[in-house]
């Protein structure tokens, strides 16, 4: 897809949810061990669960499962009994979960935070997350061939940069575990973000298994596809 377009499109999918994921309302007892997350970046309904665990600024280990993929679709499977997405793993309390909404009203319960209005508003949600996935034109939606990192990634970003959104779309086509970091605007772990890269900027890519930090999404891309696509 031409940059331009690209850019655009991920804008436009930002504006059509309103910005949300912008802000961060942290919860008030972050969880102990990583949250897990199966989920696909073309998904409404995962859409939905990213943004909340944005703004309640939550940090999670990401699983995806693009269409056609066979990395963790099947764990999905094994672990609930069912093809469906998102799926939720809390390690700290031993639950496990499918439903958007009821992820959002177990996070916001558990970690006592609060779902947003732009997250409880039923159909009106549910309409602008899955016109935010057409403005995308199918992005993060279908697995491509990848070789599997030794360690999982890690990215700091926040669900409504359209920046990191498409770096987002491009780990979850090449099913690469990541730890994501939330570090939407009012999030306190910014400032040992910027201790660590330098400055506020996001997306911020670190792969422990090439030794390779950096930012621009651009460049990004270009890296994951160079060493990771077949």
């Amino acid at each position: 897809m031409n940059r331009t377009v690209d850019v655009g499109t991920s804008f436009l999918a930002s504006t059509l949810r309103a910005g949300s994921g912008m802000w961060a309302t942290p919860v008030a007892r972050q969880p102990e061990k990583l949250l897990e997350l199966y989920e696909f970046e073309a998904c409404p309904f995962c859409r939905k669960v990213r943004e909340g665990l944005s703004i309640m600024d939550l940090d999670a280990m990401v699983y995806p499962c693009p269409k056609g993929g066979t990395r963790y679709r099947p764990e999905v499977i094994r672990r609930g009994g069912k093809s469906q997405f998102p799926y939720l793993v809390d390690p700290n309390t031993r639950r496990e979960m499918y439903e958007s909404q009821d992820i959002l009203d177990y996070m916001a319960k558990e970690y006592r935070g609060k779902v947003p209005l732009l997250l409880a508003m039923g159909p009106l949600t549910a309409l602008s997350s899955s016109l935010a996935s057409v403005a995308r034109i199918g992005r993060g939606r279908q697995a491509i061939p990848s070789r599997a990192p030794e360690k999982p990634l890690e990215l700091w970003s926040f669900e409504a940069s359209p920046f990191c959104r498409i770096v987002r779309e491009v780990l979850c086509n090449l099913e690469m575990p990541y730890h994501l970091h939330n570090v939407a605007a009012g999030s306190p772990k910014r400032a040992e973000f910027v201790a660590r890269s330098g400055k506020m900027m996001v997306p911020y890519l670190a792969d422990p298994n090439t030794s390779t930090e950096m930012f621009e999404s651009a460049d990004i891309v270009a890296y994951l596809l160079r060493t990771y696509a077949l």
